[in-house]
């Protein structure tokens, strides 16, 4: 670990088109020595080879419930009655909102239970490649294979990371706390802004307007580990404020291999550089399924859950 944190200090950040998005938040909380803005795709590419099995997960209610990620074996056909085409994003994010705060709420997990997530994320030479992680619901431990993937993955290894007791130079929310927090925010767009900005867990980054700062702060929670239904809907339509959201007219392809919805936002304060973030959404639930960063209009990065679910100890799959 001391060895890993002096390789930072002086690491570049990686391209986006190196880095596929979503890993960053964990290895932020656990690595670094100063609490850090959080975006996907800007991590230090020693980091990410070092931690490659570290990566943002997301687990709504349902898959929590059900231990997949609510999919068919066949490519799903968009929700009955909706038409993404002449669609804008803000129509879609609302109705994504209603679809998913209608799911029923379920027994919170325990702290000494584990969020296991399995996920396909494009590799640096555009070859896919999978991960899977145990991370402990109170963000005490993390566990994962040193060969993921491989046909003898090793010994399960397990770290010590105790977020919950970090100090508050961290962002160092666990899965529960984020939960928590979720669990009281507003259904409203407005109102689920507001609360953002009292909780106020991300530094302000000043070269960026109070829309950036929500934006970022909105990433961080949309790759929360746990969701409730109410709370995801609340940042649907905060994320519904934002401005430049665009909604692709058709469904895309994810890096598993399943069609989703795409909502794209560019990145803010990134000036002259046609870069954004593209969340991707089950066609039928409308939980978030992965992410994709986009540039020039092309996809440089991005990953797909394929299996999420709460299980009692790390090692078990469901």
């Amino acid at each position: 670990m001391t060895q890993v944190r002096e390789l930072r200090a002086d690491a570049p950040v990686a391209d986006r088109a190196r880095l596929a998005p979503g890993r960053a938040r964990l290895v932020e909380a656990a690595l670094t020595t100063k609490r850090s803005r959080v975006r996907w795709g800007r991590r230090p590419l020693v980091i990410a080879a070092v931690f490659v099995a570290v990566t943002a997960v997301v687990v709504t209610a349902t898959l929590l419930a059900h231990g997949h990620r609510a999919g068919r074996e066949s490519p799903p056909a968009v929700a009955p009655g909706l038409d993404l085409n002449g669609m804008s994003a803000r129509e879609l994010l609302e109705y994504a909102a209603r679809t998913v705060e209608e799911q029923p709420s379920i027994t919170e997990p325990r702290a000494d239970q584990w969020i296991y997530a399995k996920e396909t994320q494009e590799g640096d030479d555009d070859a896919d490649f999978e991960l899977e992680k145990w991370l402990r619901y109170d963000g005490a431990e993390l566990a994962s294979y040193p060969r993921p993937g491989a046909e003898d993955p090793g010994e399960l290894e397990t770290t010590e990371l105790n977020l919950e007791g970090l100090s508050d130079e961290y962002d160092d929310r666990s899965p529960r706390q984020m939960y928590r927090f979720l669990s009281t925010l507003p259904a409203d767009g407005e109102g689920a802004l507001k609360a953002l900005r009292e909780e106020n867990a991300l530094v302000d980054d000043k070269s960026l307007t109070q829309a950036g700062n929500d934006y970022t702060e909105l990433l961080v929670l949309l790759d929360a580990y746990a969701q409730p239904p109410k709370g995801l809907a609340g940042l649907y339509r905060a994320l519904a404020t934002m401005p430049g959201g665009e909604l692709v007219d058709h469904l895309v392809e994810d890096e598993a291999g399943h069609e989703a919805v795409a909502v794209r936002f560019p990145e803010p304060g990134r000036e002259g550089e046609k870069r954004a973030d593209e969340w991707l959404l089950d066609p039928v639930t409308f939980e978030i399924v992965g992410q994709r960063a986009i540039e020039d209009g092309e996809v440089v990065g991005g990953n797909a859950y394929v299996v999420k679910a709460v299980v009692d100890e790390a090692g078990r799959r469901p």
